[in-house]
Order: structure tokens, then C-alpha cells, then sequence
């Protein structure tokens, strides 16, 4: 990853892009990973309703094209948010999508800068709440990110990190629904759906996403080498960095939505 100081509130440079279509096809292509995407947002915003209200302050943590935002937004016209994320054709889709919307802006910052709070619009927030971004980063940048995040979320504010967090504990159960899920996956591929690489594929040749598409891949690469520890792992080094209380409040089989309470 590269640093970046870029700060922006809603606009992009592209004009005429479908960025509903964009932010359809994005969601398609998670769900062709994460079936119950929906359910692990829905349960996110429960616990933002009952521990911090409708009305709150919220840091989207490495945002991508905004899903969080956009359920935020929905279900909470009275929430403001700010998105952090690096990659600039999520960024560009997210910045189309909600440009105008002064409940919104976007930050350009790699999270592993241990200075990317200072670019924040706000000192602090009610809750901080990411999905599936994360696993890319390996524990010992991960934990000190926790405690930059601890630092973010005032008194009384939760975290909410929902991500792929694998037991190890339980091999057995973790290889049956890895061929469980692969099998799954491939027969939806077989009926059209497009994966990771392909979507970025048809990314990469869009005239609006191209440019931005081909600066993401010379951040990223393919895929960054990130781990995937166990949700106890996550809760342990959430209340070490700073929370009261940490506890999942969802699961699947492979993933977790892990709730931390300042």
C-alpha cells in the first residue's frame, strides 16, 4: 500500500457514469461471495440504533463504494458519515454516488499511516464500523489500527468490524464449508455471475473506472496477504487496545460481525 492525502466531499472528476449500476453490480459480485451480506448490515445497524441512536456520527473504515453509507443513510436520513478508504475506483463510484449529499464526505488515507485520524473531518465518532476490508492487513498492523480506532470512538461508542474471522480450533468444520462454499460459488459463476477478478476486469474497461482501476492495482496488486484470525483473537486485542466490551453479535459459518463498546 502507498500513502495518499487526498481529501474529498462527494464530487468526482468522472461525469456520466451509471453509479447506481456500479453500486448494483459491486453488491452482486460481494453476494456472489457473502450470501448473507445483507443480514450481517442489517444487524450492524440494529446495534448502532440500540447503543448510539438514529442521528449518529459515523466513520465508514476503509469504505470501498460506500454500502455501508448507503444503509446507513436509508435507514438513518439524520446520520452523517465519513468514508476512509485508498482505492480510488471504489472511491470514484462511492464519491458519484453520493455527491451533493452533505451528510457525506471521503477521505483518501492508507490505514496503516499511523497519522491518517488527522485527515478526519471530526475528532471523534459514535461509530466506527467497516465490513469485509480488514482481513488484508496482518495482525500487528491490524491491533495497532484498533488502537487508533479506540481513539476515534468517544465514550459510550461502539466499533463494528464484520469480516471473515476463521476458528482454527476447528479444522474439520472449516474445510467442510470452504468446499462447501467453493462448490456453491462455482455453480453461480456458471450462471453468470461475476467474481472478484472478473468484475474488476469489466472495471478496467469502463472509460470512467479505467484510470483509477489500473492506479488501484499499482497500490494493491491482485490481492494483498492480509490474515484472517479468530473472532476471540479480535475481542481480546479490541479490549486491550482500549474497549470495555467486545463480543460477536453475528456469525455464519466463516464469518463474524464483531461489536466492540467504548
Amino acid at each position: 500500500m502507498t500513502n495518499a492525502d487526498t481529501t474529498t466531499t462527494g464530487t468526482t472528476e468522472a461525469n456520466g457514469a451509471d453509479w447506481p449500476a456500479w453500486q448494483e453490480s459491486w453488491d452482486r459480485q460481494q453476494e456472489w461471495y457473502m450470501p448473507d451480506r445483507e443480514e450481517r448490515f442489517r444487524i450492524m445497524l440494529d446495534m448502532v440504533e440500540a447503543l448510539v441512536g438514529t442521528t449518529p456520527r459515523v466513520l465508514d473504515l476503509a469504505c470501498g463504494t460506500g454500502s455501508i453509507t448507503a444503509r446507513l443513510l436509508a435507514r438513518f436520513p439524520g446520520a452523517v458519515s465519513t468514508g476512509v478508504d485508498l482505492d480510488p475506483a471504489l472511491l470514484a463510484i462511492a464519491e458519484g454516488t453520493f455527491a451533493g449529499d452533505e451528510r457525506v464526505s471521503f477521505v483518501t488515507a492508507d490505514l496503516k499511516d499511523p497519522d491518517w485520524p488527522a485527515r478526519l473531518p471530526y475528532d471523534s465518532y459514535d461509530a466506527v464500523l467497516t465490513a469485509t476490508a480488514l482481513h488484508w492487513l496482518h495482525r500487528e498492523p491490524l491491533a495497532a489500527l484498533y488502537g487508533r480506532i479506540a481513539e476515534l470512538v468517544r465514550d459510550g461508542g461502539v466499533f463494528m468490524n464484520a469480516d471473515h474471522m476463521i476458528d482454527e480450533s476447528t479444522p474439520r468444520l472449516n474445510a467442510a464449508e470452504r468446499a462447501w462454499s467453493h462448490a456453491r460459488r462455482e455453480r453461480a459463476r456458471d450462471a453468470g455471475a461475476l467474481d472478484w477478478a472478473a468484475w474488476w476486469q469489466v472495471a478496467a474497461q469502463d472509460p470512467v473506472l479505467a484510470v483509477p482501476t489500473a492506479r488501484r492495482f499499482e497500490i494493491y496488486g491482485e490481492h494483498a496477504d492480509g490474515e484472517m484470525p479468530s473472532p476471540a483473537w479480535h475481542a481480546r486485542v479490541l479490549r486491550e487496545k482500549g474497549f470495555g466490551e467486545a463480543r460477536p453479535v453475528w456469525c455464519s459459518p466463516s464469518d463474524t460481525l464483531l461489536l466492540a463498546l467504548k
